[in-house]
């Protein structure tokens, strides 16, 4: 029996701006989505859904903290 040694990937960072920023877009269309749904839903579907855009919108703020942390570590 063989032991297998792993290497860790390199830390790869390079492109984790644009990657923020693509998750900022998705998360931004989910809400949009979200709202559209909000017109079908029951009140208790719509509380749900008020309650999970809020959620979203703090991971917003925090993919953009995130977004102007890396962007000033890659300078």
């Amino acid at each position: 029996m063989s032991k297998h040694h792993s290497k860790p990937n390199p830390d790869d960072r390079s492109d984790n701006v644009e990657k923020l920023q693509n998750m900022v877009q998705d998360t931004i269309e989910n809400i949009e989505a979200a709202h559209d749904t909000m017109r079908y839903a029951s009140g208790e579907e719509k509380e749900q859904i008020k309650n999970k855009n809020a959620r979203r919108e703090e991971s917003i703020q925090a993919m953009r903290e995130e977004i102007k942390d890396e962007y000033h570590d890659q300078r």
